[in-house]
Order: C-alpha cells, then structure tokens, then sequence
C-alpha cells in the first residue's frame, strides 16, 4: 500500500515506523516517497510456510539475562527467514509497486509494530537496507527486515520488557533513497537534561550509517526553542564518511578541509530546528526525528517519541564546586 495511505493509528498494518511516517506525509512534512509492505503479508507468509511450530521450538529456551540463548534462537530465526518462499501474488505486487516509484535505488527499512511506541524503544534493532537497485535484491532485503524481528537484540528487548513474542509483527518500508549530504538525529527536547526549551541536533557528513556504527563522533548542536538560535556547539570528530556504493554503502575518508567545517549552518539548524517543532505539534510530544539533507532540502526519515526522557530541567553538579567528574 501507499505509504501516504497510512496514519499514526494504523500501528498494527504498518507498523511504528510506517504508520508515523503515512502521518507525516498526511501533513504535508518532507517524506521520501515510497511504499509500505504491511504487517499482513508478513502473518500470510509465515502461516503459509508453516514456520509457526519451528520459532515457538526456537525460542522455548530464551531467556534474558542468557545472551547465549537468544543468539542461538536469533541464528534459527535467520535460517528460517533466508529462503523463505514469497507468494506469486504478493512477489507481483512488490515488484510492481516498486516499478511504480520508477525502480529507483531504494532504502529498505523494517517497521514493527512494537517500535517508537512511547514507552518502548526497538531503535536499530530491526535491519535498514540501503541502495537497494535490483528486483531479486529487494525480495531478499524484504526477507532480512521480517528476519530482523527475531534479532538477537530484539528478542532479549521484549524479554526484559515482558512482552510476548507471538504477538509483535513486522511491516517493510520501501523508500526512494536520499543521498544524504549530511544527516543525522533531532530532538525536540533535550534528551540529557530534559529541557524543554531547547533542540538537541546532531549532524554528520554523509548517510547516516556511520553515526549509528559508532564509526564518528557527530558535531552536536543546542537550539534555543523560541528564537530557533544556537545556544552551544560541540565539534564532533569525523574522519570517514558513509556513501553510496554499486551495491550497498561504504566508507571513504573525509576531506579534511570538510571535517573542520561544521555539518550544517546556522541558517540551516533554524530550518532543521522549525521542521523539527512542526512534527512535534502534529504528534503532541517531544520527538526523535532521524533525517536526511540533500540538494538544499531537508528530508524526514522517521519520527518517534522520545522515550526516558527526564521530567523536567535536570542539572547535575559535582558535590566539591570546581571539581570534574
């Protein structure tokens, strides 16, 4: 279905992630387009395969403070998911929409429904294909998102959270890629502090992987929420930048002269920082926005509650005045 057919209470069809991006696009906000395989043809293909009795075997021994048992049940999951057949019909109807986009290089990202819920976070526990340019790749990559919901990590997260397993399910989100300039994560409160006075952007040169590898140190900017002005800058350290290879992405260094700079100006913080408090008014709560900045525009990749964040202005001081800690 079209991405922008979806709506925030649409959760259990597209998942946390398509359901709050189909509400974006119904408000007008910068969303690449693209399509959403929902959460029924997931349960269709699991049922059809029979693989019902085989994950209940795989995970019968999880538990939680056992990392060991959920690798073991995560490796089961994987093989199951590998070949997994797709029905004719739901092979058709993929391929087709994705032709309908114009077959463009795609970015292949899983959304289920028990993510960017406000009181739990699955946040890069779920698998992200990106440059997806071939049909046979995008079949595959559509099988790793549906795999992605028995990750290791995943599977431990609803242990310890106490939810169960034969409930979550998972949809797939097809999107045109944006070749990312500079990307990153915008909060509209502080995750630190808890203020809610101001945004907290952090920015890096190029796609987003190299953030979320840990592979940089992203620059960090605070924005004061009334007069969209930077309040604190901290130079992040960036030596690789993530970019589009043939297939997938890779790293290559970073010119020099372009990691001294800062990832964004501060005309374009403001724009990032209004688009940012635009989203939070359609959600009603502060929000973890992940975007992307390409050709002079800004581009809105996913939008969840912040979870965890502190009730209030919270200032830590050492107990000795002057002392670090």
């Amino acid at each position: 279905m079209q991405l922008g057919t979806l709506r925030r209470e649409d959760l259990e069809r597209g998942g946390g992630k398509g359901a709050n991006l189909g509400e974006l696009i119904s408000a007008g906000l910068p969303v690449p387009p693209g399509f959403c395989i929902t959460t029924a043809a997931y349960r269709r293909v699991v049922a059809q395969a029979g693989l019902m009795d085989a994950m209940e075997d795989a995970l019968r021994n999880v538990r939680a403070e056992d990392p060991g048992s959920t690798e073991t049940a995560s490796a089961c999951m994987a093989t199951l998911f590998e070949e997994l057949p797709l029905p004719d019909d739901l092979t058709e109807e993929i391929l087709a929409a994705y032709r309908a986009l114009g077959a463009p290089p795609v970015a292949v990202r899983s959304s289920a429904t028990t993510e960017d819920l406000p009181g739990a976070s699955f946040a890069g526990q779920q698998a992200t294909s990106l440059n997806i340019r071939v049909e046979d790749e995008l079949l595959d990559a559509v099988r790793r998102c549906w795999a992605s919901l028995w990750s290791a990590r995943a599977i431990a997260y609803r242990e310890r959270q106490g939810l169960r397993h034969d409930r979550p399910a998972i949809a797939v989100v097809v999107q045109m890629l944006v070749p990312a300039e500079v990307s990153g994560i915008l909060f509209t409160a502080n995750p630190v502090s808890g203020a809610r006075d101001e945004l907290l952007i952090n920015a890096a040169v190029g796609l987003g992987e190299a953030v979320v590898g840990g592979l940089i140190t992203p620059d960090s900017f605070t924005v004061d929420r009334t007069t969209l002005s930077v309040t604190e800058r901290q130079t992040g350290r960036q030596e690789v930048e993530t970019v589009l290879a043939e297939h997938g992405t890779t790293e290559r260094p970073l010119d020099p002269q372009r990691a001294a700079r800062p990832a964004l100006d501060d005309t374009q913080l403001a724009r990032l920082a209004e688009l940012g408090l635009r989203i939070e008014r359609r959600f009603g709560s502060p929000q973890d926005i992940e975007w992307a900045y390409a050709r002079g525009r800004f581009w809105v990749l996913q939008t969840r509650p912040i979870t965890n964040l502190p009730p209030g202005d919270v200032r830590w001081d050492p107990p000795v005045p002057g002392s670090a800690w």
